[in-house]
């Protein structure tokens, strides 16, 4: 999906508001039979009034179909933006915890305010990294031009372990010239 087609739904454009709705709605009509006002209320924190005045502008865009006093469901565009924003919200959040070692809790608000700003190729660049992390460990200072490799390529064990021999002699090199400037530093002779 285009990034213009997640934020102009209905040719109108989106506010995070909207989109942490929308989300809200798609994970809790994954989890529950049937989505009411009180449940979106109590997910996003907010009151009942509040969750009913927004239900009428997305149902106004035709990104939900909403009556009230009613149950309420996702149309498909709207079922569309929710599992988009839905699926930002997980990968960030992933990286976030997975790759930069923050916080859960922190790493989800995180993800909750990225989620609304970044395009879907971006987003894209960042699960090729988690992949490309995962799947070929450290490969020495050239490993940022391994992962253009990888993206343009793909994964290859081959490579991936050529790559990590080369790092191995290298760092050993670099280990080993540490180690006697050192041992000069602390006057041992070297044979």
């Amino acid at each position: 999906m285009e990034d213009k087609e997640l934020n102009s739904t209905s040719q109108k454009f989106l506010t995070p508001s909207m989109e942490d709705y929308l989300e809200a709605i798609f994970n809790l009509g994954n989890e529950k039979k049937v989505v009411r006002v009180k449940d979106i209320a109590k997910r996003l924190g907010v009151r009942m009034s509040t969750v009913t005045s927004m239900l009428k502008t997305l149902s106004k865009r035709k990104l939900i179909d909403y009556k009230k006093y009613e149950y309420l469901e996702l149309t498909d565009k709207g079922m569309e933006v929710g599992r988009e924003i839905n699926r930002r919200h997980h990968v960030l959040r992933r990286f976030l915890t997975d790759i930069l070692n923050i916080d859960p809790d922190r790493a989800n608000e995180e993800a909750c305010k990225m989620e609304h700003a970044i395009s879907t190729s971006t987003l894209d660049r960042f699960v090729e990294f988690m992949e490309f992390v995962q799947s070929c460990p450290r490969a020495g200072a050239n490993w940022i031009d391994r992962f253009e490799e990888y993206c343009l390529r793909g994964k290859n064990k081959g490579n991936c372990l050529e790559y990590m021999k080369k790092f191995a002699d290298e760092f050993k090199e670099r280990m080993d010239v540490i180690e006697n400037e050192e041992d000069k530093s602390n006057g041992v002779q070297q044979s």
